[in-house]
């Protein structure tokens, strides 16, 4: 009898053991691929014609391989780089079969990752004709993503920094940065009705002087026919707050 409780105790502590091995296993998988988790192998599809990533060479022959990034993923349809940060990638929308924030945690292969993508949702048109245009992208811990956003924190680098760029096949837009700040975590696409000329231009003011401790702007004109960009990543603090950098498009030109 005391041999058969002996036997029980041990299958119900070897069986605890196993079950804490794996969930350790399976946590430590998590945290791993939380730090490399860096969105997918974007590098492939772009024609590097200058080895120094931050010179206007750069910025104006962006050389994108569209044809290889639409046949491996027909949601790509845009791709921002920002000079002197991490920022450049290959932007997605889900499709009207999945759910708008599928690439929260999905790579721009489809498959699931930590880092995601960095995507619009559906309330934006793919062709940044919006008077607000609102980008999503993960504050990574390994600086992937829209991490190196917070950059614009310190004033001497929002000062020498001033452009986004987007690219498209035959487009380029270039953004002039004029507002980055800390925000609350509210839909903004959601609470504000952005067809509405008298809301839109209240919005309008206070992205250019906005409420938060911390801030950055800098003086531009914005009327009711300026498209802003707005790149949105969460805050090392509180879950309800996000960092906003945005942008107002002062270029549109047509590429080869």
């Amino acid at each position: 009898m005391r041999q058969k409780k002996v036997s029980k105790s041990r299958i119900l502590w070897s069986t605890v053991f196993i079950i804490a091995l794996v969930t350790f296993l399976i946590s430590g998988y998590k945290l791993i691929s939380y730090f490399l988790s860096d969105g997918g192998d974007t590098d492939k599809y772009l024609e590097i014609t200058t080895t120094n990533s931050e010179s206007s060479q750069y910025a104006e022959n962006h050389n994108i391989n569209w044809t290889k990034l639409k046949e491996d993923n027909r949601d790509i349809y845009s791709w921002i780089y920002i000079p002197n940060t991490k920022v450049d990638y290959p932007v997605v929308q889900s499709s009207k079969k999945q759910s708008d924030n599928f690439y929260l945690n999905h790579n721009i292969h489809k498959k699931y990752e930590f880092a995601g993508a960095i995507y619009s949702q559906k309330h934006n048109s793919l062709t940044y004709s919006d008077p607000v245009t609102i980008l999503y992208g993960h504050n990574m811990n390994n600086g992937s993503m829209f991490k190196t956003l917070h950059k614009f924190e310190e004033p001497s680098f929002f000062k020498k920094n001033k452009f986004i760029y987007i690219y498209m096949p035959n487009r380029k837009l270039t953004f002039k940065i004029y507002a980055a700040y800390e925000y609350d975590d509210r839909h903004i696409l959601n609470s504000f009705d952005f067809s509405d000329k008298k809301i839109l231009k209240e919005y309008q003011k206070y992205t250019l002087n906005p409420d938060s401790m911390i801030k950055n702007v800098r003086k531009v004109s914005l009327n009711a026919n300026s498209k802003i960009i707005t790149l949105s990543t969460c805050t090392s603090g509180a879950s309800n707050t996000r960092y906003l950098v945005q942008g107002v498009l002062i270029k549109d030109e047509q590429t080869n």
